[in-house]
């Protein structure tokens, strides 16, 4: 056993031989907090664009009995229930909350998105993002305003997104939704892909692909080649903006909105 400070431990794993500090300290790391819905099913993809120094904390809203409507969207953004799922993902110590839900973030406008965010710092949050907040965030570093939209919603959610970029001068020049009521996370990448080159337009500056529960990590730079220009996404922004709000880069290659808002290492 060591016994004096500066001493190592030799540890032998098989024929390598690892030399660690007897009293190193761990490795720094920073944490981010994530307010799901409950029938989110896609943690993986967000860890997709965390740096191996982050770690996500998610915590997921109370079951509700309902389809994915926008009785749902509304039930997802009530407050007192985002607050207390904010406190529960707190303890940790995130330096940003986020709320990574499309639906729930723009069912009620932007009046609702700012209440979301109210609803976080007032929990205790140091700092708040939502998802379609992060959207706006990105659109304007990108400078685009005219966007075609791709949901797996319904068309009276598909409305209430389409309602909510105008308040924020986005002109959606085309639109499609699937009409999904449930298990969209079981949407093939071949069906988003379908939908994007149905949906893309010449005078589209950019496409957006809602709902944290779609798959995209790795159609976004494929499709980005394939139309020329960028492709959004709701799990993409909503990294992109936690990781911006703590001086950080989402991890992906090749991805326009990642490549274009990269911090430069100092």
């Amino acid at each position: 056993m060591p016994g004096s400070a500066g001493e190592r431990v030799n540890v032998t794993a098989k024929d390598n031989i690892i030399e660690i500090s007897a009293f190193a300290q761990p490795p720094g790391q920073s944490g981010i907090g994530l307010v799901a819905p409950f029938d989110f099913a896609l943690d993986r993809e967000l860890w997709r664009w965390t740096p191996d120094d982050v770690s996500l904390y998610l915590t997921r809203l109370p079951y509700v009995p309902v389809p994915v409507t926008v009785e749902m969207a509304a039930a997802l953004s009530d407050g007192d229930k985002v607050r207390r799922a904010t406190r529960d993902v707190l303890a940790p110590e995130p330096l940003v909350v986020g709320y990574a839900c499309a639906s729930g973030s723009f069912v009620d406008g932007t009046a609702g998105e700012k209440r979301l965010q109210a609803s976080m710092l007032d929990a205790g949050a140091p700092a708040a993002v939502t998802t379609s907040g992060a959207l706006i965030r990105a659109l304007e570093a990108l400078e685009a305003r005219r966007i075609a939209v791709v949901t797996p919603y319904v068309d009276t959610v598909t409305e209430r997104l389409l309602g909510f970029l105008g308040e924020h001068g986005i002109d959606t020049v085309s639109s499609v939704g699937l009409g999904l009521l449930n298990h969209i996370w079981k949407v093939t990448y071949s069906e988003v892909v379908e939908a994007v080159r149905d949906v893309d337009r010449p005078d589209a500056e950019a496409v957006f692909i809602s709902c944290t529960n779609v798959l995209t990590y790795d159609i976004i730079a494929p499709l980005e080649r394939m139309l020329g220009k960028p492709v959004l996404a709701a799990n993409q922004v909503t990294m992109w903006a936690a990781l911006q709000s703590i001086g950080r880069n989402a991890v992906a290659a090749d991805q326009w909105l990642v490549s274009a808002t990269s911090r430069t290492a100092a």
